[in-house]
This record gives C-alpha cells, structure tokens and sequence, in this order.
C-alpha cells in the first residue's frame, strides 16, 4: 500500500499549527503586531536596547561582524570598527522594527521614500524585458521591498524558513509586499517569471562555496562568489540592473532613499571571473553608500581554498 507523501504547500495554514509545540511560537507572533503598533520613538528605543543585549551576548556575531570590518574597511581604526559593528547590530534591529511597519502598519512609511533612477527599470520592461534586480541582505529585510513596491511591482527570491509555521507567516506578510515569491530551489519557476517580464530582486552576496560560484575579489579580498544568475540571465534573456535602499536622515525621524542604476552592460559575458569581480565592485560600491546596514553578520569569507588563509 503506497501513500503520497505529504507536501508542504507555502502559506497555507494546517491544523497542526495549532499544537502544543506552536504555542510559543503564536505568542511570539502576537507580540510582534503589538510592536508593529508602537510609535516610532519606542521602537527605536526598543532596538538600542535590544542591539546592546545581542552584542553583548552573540559572541560569535559579533566576532564574525568586526572580522569582516576588518578585511572590507582596514583603513578603519580598532576603535571606528568597533563603533560601527554594534550599528550594525542596532540597524539590524531597526531593520526589524521597519519590516513589522511595512508589514503591518505600512502607512508610516509615508512622504519619507525618494527613488533614483526609476526609468531603468521602466525602460526595461516596456522593451518586454525580465529583470534581476541585483541587491543586498540589507538589514532593512522587507523594509526595503515594501518601499520599492510603492513605484513598480517588484517579486522576490525567498530562501523557505526551517519553521513551517514561521514561514507561513512571513509567506503571507510577503504577499502583502511582493508580486510573487519564488523558492530559490525553483529554478524553472524563477526562469517563466523572468520571461514573463518580472522584476525580481535577487542577492548574489552570499557564500555558497565553489560548487555554486568562484573565487573573485570582494573589497579587494578574494570571496566565494555566486554565478547562478549569469545562466539565469543567459537563459532567460534578461538584464541585469542593481539596486540599493538605505535609510538615513535623522534616526527620530528617518527617510529612505531606493537607488536604482543602468543596465549592467554585456552580463553575462564569456569570462565567469569577471562578471563575478564586476558584480562584487558594484555591490562594495553601493555598500559604501551605508556600510552598517548591511549583515556583516555573516561569514562572507567561510570558504578558503587550499592557500587561503582563515579568515574567522
């Protein structure tokens, strides 16, 4: 007797949510749309807080944080690192705050977003045009798709969470920002909504090892590179355009600013090294723009070839 294996359907809620292992998992939700409600003020003072906490005691992010400093700005001080790994950490956690107002009471986002370079993206899609919108893991998380989804219809490339009942949740918020959400094991699916003339945000600044990528200079250090989206691009006849948001202004009373920039030119080419050199000098550069908010918690430099040194 055979059964059909059970499949998981993304955003669909199933009754076994409600056990008694989701118990503290629902609490947790309810709490996150009370703060979503919270004046500004109290949010932000609630992320200071809360960014403190977690440097003091996520050793390991922490380390992880100043080392990639190190290696990206060596023309920082010890002292300047420091300083900017923990806003790091506190725009992290004002990048959490931002997310549960976009996804929750988004209107407080209004009057405070400017776009650059919007016809890039215009001009693309009347020649009928797929479009890779190459970006970052800001800490602005979904902060930054709901302001770019005020000007043009933008879907992502989403990573499923390990919690299924996590990611029905943040499935569904999502959907409120993005036109569609495409598993980034879905390859078929990415390439049909590419032909279809989608914008789709897409981050290549991550280690995935040499398996997916190669080795290419990132601020000047060499960095397992991801190339996933040159055949993407190649198969899809797409382009490729960057894009960046950021916040800045006055912390009490912040704005945002998306940055969008030409079509990059011959991508992909025949040298694989390049493009991927290209893509990291493209994205150093936007980085520059606000070097802390963006997750230097992570291990960008984990893989090291036989000659590499260790960077962590």
């Amino acid at each position: 007797m055979s059964s059909t294996p059970f499949r998981y359907i993304p955003g669909q809620f199933y009754w076994s949510f409600l056990l008694p292992k989701y118990w503290m998992l629902w609490i947790a939700i309810l709490l996150l749309m009370l703060l979503a409600i919270l004046p500004w003020a109290i949010q932000r003072r609630l992320a200071h807080i809360l960014a403190n906490i977690c440097w003091k005691y996520l050793k390991s992010r922490r380390k992880t944080t100043l080392k990639n400093l190190k290696v990206c700005f060596p023309e920082w001080t010890v002292a300047k690192r420091e300083q900017q790994g923990k806003q790091v950490f506190h725009d992290m956690m004002l990048g959490i705050f931002e997310t549960l107002n976009a996804w929750y009471c988004p209107s407080w986002f209004k009057h405070r977003v400017t776009i650059e370079g919007l016809e890039h993206i215009t001009q693309a899609q009347q020649q009928g045009m797929g479009i890779l919108l190459m970006g970052t893991h800001s800490t602005l998380l979904d902060a930054g798709g709901y302001i770019c989804a005020q000007f043009f219809d933008p879907s992502v490339v989403y990573r499923p969470q390990n919690n299924p009942l996590l990611d029905m949740l943040v499935y569904r918020c999502r959907a409120t920002i993005y036109q569609h959400q495409i598993d980034h094991d879905d390859m078929r699916g990415l390439i049909k909504n590419l032909k279809a003339g989608q914008a789709i945000w897409y981050s290549p600044d991550q280690d995935f090892g040499l398996k997916q990528g190669v080795m290419a200079p990132f601020f000047g250090t060499p960095a397992a590179t991801v190339t996933a989206h040159r055949r993407l691009l190649k198969i899809s006849k797409a382009v490729a355009i960057p894009l960046y948001f950021y916040r800045h202004g006055d912390e009490s009373d912040p704005r945002y600013t998306i940055l969008i920039e030409p079509i990059i030119p011959n991508l992909p080419s025949d040298d694989e090294l390049d493009d991927a050199t290209r893509m990291n000098q493209i994205i150093a550069q936007q980085l520059r723009i606000a070097p802390t908010q963006y997750m230097w918690f992570h291990r960008r430099f984990k893989t090291r070839p036989e000659g590499y040194d260790d960077i962590y």
